[in-house]
């Protein structure tokens, strides 16, 4: 099969299921930029608490869009990627917030009962589910895909933006042997060091937003 076939499929997928497999670099580069503060935000989680980043500042914090519809997403729960890891650094005091922007109607939608029954059901343990129906967090974030992965350092500033691995795809056996660039980000984080690699490229299911408020 020759490379233009080969992309001519690629982007048939993307146009019927909504999947992306890596976006260019210049829309991930409009969003929040590593090194700069992490946009703030202040929202409802799925047990009706008020989060705001500005009272997790001195916490490190990992934000996780989700889906749990897309099949990008189902990989990393159904292969106990993301629990592992949301277990691991919750243990060491990371704030972890499973952020979901669909809206009513959308793919991915989820009332705050749904978001907690998935939570038990997945095994999951992030710190809090943020519901973000109206994509306002989305849009500070220009979160792309899910799962989109942000680390913002204890000091505020966003620390790592992009995809979680190095395997764009929705096989659950491709996570064996898979860099895991989150992982990598919290470790060096937690040793002082700076983080090498400090942006990927997202891969995943596009994120479905909500109509703009005016």
């Amino acid at each position: 099969m020759t490379v233009a076939r080969r992309s001519l499929l690629a982007a048939g997928l993307i146009g019927a299921a909504g999947l992306a497999f890596g976006l260019p670099q210049m829309s991930f580069a409009a969003g929040p930029q590593v090194g700069q503060p992490a946009p703030a935000f202040t929202a409802t989680d799925s047990n009706g608490k008020t989060v705001s980043l500005a009272d997790l500042k001195g916490k490190t914090v990992v934000l996780e869009w989700s889906n749990h519809d897309c099949p990008f997403v189902r990989k990393h729960y159904n292969g106990n990627n993301m629990q592992a890891l949301q277990k691991k650094w919750t243990a060491q005091n990371v704030v972890w917030l499973t952020i979901v922007s669909s809206p009513q109607g959308e793919q991915g939608y989820v009332t705050p009962e749904q978001a907690n029954k998935l939570t038990v059901d997945r095994g999951a343990a992030p710190s809090a589910v943020i519901l973000d129906p109206r994509s306002q967090i989305a849009r500070a974030y220009n979160a792309q895909v899910t799962p989109h992965m942000y680390v913002i350092a204890a000091d505020g500033k966003l620390a790592y933006a992009g995809g979680i691995d190095d395997k764009p795809s929705a096989r659950v056996d491709d996570l064996a042997g898979a860099k895991n660039y989150v992982d990598a980000a919290l470790s060096e984080l937690a040793q002082g060091k700076p983080v090498s690699v400090s942006t990927a490229r997202p891969y995943g299911c596009t994120v479905k937003y909500a109509p703009p408020t005016t």
